[in-house]
């Protein structure tokens, strides 16, 4: 049977930066003759009025996300194509950033012999295959943690509502253990990977005395350090960090009942989602990609680490349907038969 999903050289492509920032616009476009019916012309133009904005040099627009539309004073409104009005007014969240970031990208992905088919902020691509439909409409706040930018991405009536990125993420805690312990970066990102936890109330006192056998720079002979030394090397980090991104979230004064949800390589320190959860005061998880369509890939892509590129492969093969518009089935059925194809290649 042909392959109705062919690989292409177009691929898509996530992109972040410390730099980047968010902003809520509005715009309003008027509708040709009273009572005439919004088309996507329509919805596209309100879209663009909201972002008109002056940039600073060197600087674009890399993100549209509509919050809401009103049509005539009527509010609330999410889906306007079809509707009637004189008068359609859109809430748009604007992400900016450096132009550099995606030229660079862009000539990265051409050295490969591939071609950007389109960007993706990277904390929305996480929360594409980690966050239900509840946890938008709700509120959550979603923070990707990579190794060097932290990204916080705040959800709410369905819709982005807050986006802020900070320059730090899990290599930090591997530069104060090289530094702490005087061992390499090799050494010490493996000591995080593998004995690291932030939370040294999550010990328990056989693991407090537990020693590793470390080799620091420049020395042949070993010497002891105990798991509990190296948590309270580990937890002023977590706590700092994770106070900063708080701080944030506590000065939108936007809602979160639907807690914190934690992705990225960086949050799978053992304690980050306990510690998360004690200095947001919010209920706390980690961001696992949909059960449904990721189930039976290997394991290892069943985790936060694997969020942003399970929600990309997601947003692009629901993008594919959208075009190809195959008839009958509904778009989960069809993005899960896509990955069910993938799921058989590791077989």
């Amino acid at each position: 049977m042909p392959n109705r999903f062919p690989m292409r050289s177009k691929k898509p492509s996530v992109i972040s930066g410390e730099h980047f920032r968010g902003e809520n616009k509005n715009g309003v476009v008027a509708v040709a003759g009273i009572g005439r019916e919004i088309t996507n012309e329509d919805i596209d133009r309100a879209v663009e009025s909201a972002s008109a904005m002056q940039l600073p040099s060197g600087w674009e627009i890399f993100s549209r996300l509509p919050q809401e539309f009103i049509i005539d004073g009527q509010d609330g409104i999410t889906e306007p194509m079809g509707m009637s009005g004189s008068r359609l007014e859109s809430l748009v969240h604007v992400v900016t950033g450096p132009s550099a970031g995606r030229q660079n990208l862009e000539k990265a992905v051409t050295r490969a012999g591939l071609e950007v088919e389109s960007m993706m902020l990277e904390p929305l691509a996480a929360a594409e295959s980690t966050l239900t439909d509840d946890d938008k409409e709700y509120g959550c706040a979603l923070v990707n943690i990579g190794s060097e930018i932290t990204a916080l991405m705040i959800f709410g009536r369905g819709a982005v509502q807050h986006t802020a990125v900070f320059p730090f993420g899990g290599l930090h805690f591997t530069k104060d253990l090289a530094v702490g312990l005087r061992v390499s970066i090799q050494d010490a990102n493996k000591i995080k990977q593998d004995f690291g936890c932030v939370a040294g109330f999550l010990l328990e006192e056989e693991e407090r005395q537990d020693v590793i056998e470390i080799v620091p720079v420049g020395r042949s002979e070993t010497r002891g350090l105990s798991r509990e030394i190296l948590c309270d090397i580990m937890q002023p980090r977590a706590i700092e960090l994770l106070q900063h991104i708080a701080q944030e979230t506590v000065r939108t004064k936007l809602q979160i009942p639907s807690g914190v949800v934690l992705t990225g390589g960086g949050s799978m320190v053992r304690g980050m989602v306990e510690i998360a959860e004690q200095v947001f005061d919010a209920p706390t998880r980690h961001g696992i990609p949909e059960d449904s369509y990721f189930s039976g890939l290997a394991m290892q892509v069943r985790s936060p680490a694997w969020a942003t590129a399970c929600g990309l492969a997601l947003s692009s093969m629901r993008e594919q349907i959208r075009e190809q518009n195959a008839g009958g089935r509904s778009a989960t059925k069809r993005v899960a038969e896509w990955f069910g194809n993938i799921r058989g290649k590791f077989k």
